[in-house]
C-alpha cells in the first residue's frame, strides 16, 4: 500500500499502515487519488461519490494521525444510558431466568406479580446486561430429544478447519446423483470436482455401492492430471467399506462431512446441477450404461477443456492448470 505526499507522524509505524481495514484502505486510496490528480477536492469527491466535508474530514484525520486515523472511530455516545434498576431487581431477573428459561415478556409479568415494577423492555435490557457480563450462561442449544451419534469411521475423519486447498489435488469433492432417463432405466451419476482447479471426472454406475465408489476412485486417479491428496465425501453408505479401504491403501486422506451439511461440499453440489442442466437435459442418451459413459466422457472433456468457468475468471480448468504450471 503506497502512502503519498502528506507527512505521517513518527508515532504511526509502517506495520500499522499495512494492517488497515478495508474501509481505511479505501479512504487511503481516495487521498492517493487526490494527490495524483491535481489535489482537487471537488473532483475527488465527485469521482468517489462522497461529499467534500467527508473528504476533508478523512484528509484532516490522515494529516493528524497518519493511516491509522482513517479507521472507523467509536460511535459510542458521550452520555450513555445508565441502569435505572436496582441490584435486587437484577438478581431477581437472573434467578427467574435460570429457573425457567423464559423470555422478557413472561419475566416482566412474573416480576410485577411479585412486587417488582418492571416493563418488558427493562427486563430485556437486564437480560442483555447479564449475558454481556457473563453472569447469565444459556443452556446448550442441542436438542435432547435427538441422540448424538458418535463419529465412527475406521479411516475417514472430519476435515480439520485449518486444512485449506493450496494446490491442485489438495481436496477433491465427490458426490452422487440419482438419474432416471425414462421408466425402467435409472442409474447413479458420480462426480469428482477438484476444489482448486474445478477439474472434474464423471462416471455412471448402475448402483451407488461401496464397490462402485471404489471403482470410481480408480477412475479419478487415472483421469485427474495431478496427484490427489484428499477426498471429501458426505456420510453416504457408498463411501464406506471398500471405498474407505481403497483410500487408505492409496494413501489418500478421506474427509467425511457432518450430517445434513451439503453446503460444505458446495463445489461438487453445484457441479451436479450443471451436469443435469447442460448434459442430461440437452443430450439424447442411449439405453446402455456403456454408451452413457461414452457420451459422458465427451461432456467431461468439454467441461474441462472448452467450457469457461466464472470461478476461474472465465478460463477453462485446463487453461487454468496450464497457467499454474507455467
Amino acid at each position: 500500500m503506497r502512502v503519498f505526499g502528506l507527512n505521517i507522524p513518527k508515532s504511526v509505524s509502517a506495520v500499522r499502515a499495512l494492517e488497515l481495514s478495508r474501509e481505511a484502505k479505501h479512504r487511503l486510496r481516495v487521498i492517493e487519488w487526490f494527490e495524483e490528480h491535481g489535489r482537487n477536492a471537488s473532483l475527488t469527491s465527485r469521482h468517489f461519490g462522497i461529499s467534500r466535508d467527508t473528504f476533508y474530514r478523512w484528509r484532516r484525520r490522515f494529516q493528524e494521525t497518519g493511516p491509522g486515523g482513517l479507521e472507523d472511530w467509536s460511535h459510542r455516545p458521550k452520555r450513555v444510558r445508565k441502569p435505572t434498576w436496582s441490584k435486587e431487581l437484577e438478581q431477581a431477573v437472573l434467578e427467574l431466568r435460570l429457573g425457567t428459561g423464559w423470555g422478557k415478556d413472561k419475566l416482566a409479568v412474573l416480576l410485577n406479580e411479585h412486587g417488582w415494577p418492571c416493563s418488558t423492555s427493562m427486563a430485556g435490557r437486564i437480560l442483555r446486561k447479564l449475558k454481556k457480563s457473563g453472569r447469565l450462561v444459556e443452556a446448550p442449544g442441542r436438542d435432547p430429544w435427538i441422540p448424538r451419534r458418535p463419529f465412527r469411521r475406521p479411516y475417514g475423519i472430519r476435515k480439520p478447519s485449518d486444512y485449506l486447498p493450496q494446490a491442485p489435488g489438495d481436496i477433491v469433492q465427490v458426490d452422487t446423483a440419482h438419474v432416471v432417463l425414462y421408466s425402467g432405466f435409472r442409474f447413479k451419476h458420480f462426480t469428482a470436482c477438484d476444489v482448486f482447479t474445478r477439474w472434474q471426472v464423471l462416471e455412471v454406475h448402475g448402483r451407488a455401492t461401496a464397490h462402485a465408489a471404489a471403482g470410481f476412485l480408480d477412475t479419478i486417479l487415472a483421469r485427474m492430471p495431478f496427484p490427489v491428496r484428499a477426498i471429501q465425501v458426505d456420510g453416504g453408505s457408498e463411501f464406506m467399506a471398500q471405498f474407505e479401504t481403497a483410500c487408505k491403501e492409496r494413501g489418500i486422506r478421506l474427509f467425511v462431512l457432518p450430517p445434513r451439511s451439503p453446503k460444505l461440499n458446495g463445489h461438487v453440489e453445484r457441479s451436479q446441477r450443471t451436469h443435469r442442466e447442460e448434459f442430461y437435459r440437452r443430450t439424447q442418451l442411449p439405453n446402455s450404461l456403456k454408451e452413457v459413459n461414452r457420451e459422458l466422457r465427451r461432456w467431461e472433456n468439454i467441461h474441462n477443456s472448452y467450457r469457461p468457468h466464472q470461478a476461474l475468471h472465465y478460463k477453462t480448468p485446463k487453461a487454468f492448470l496450464n497457467e499454474l504450471a507455467a
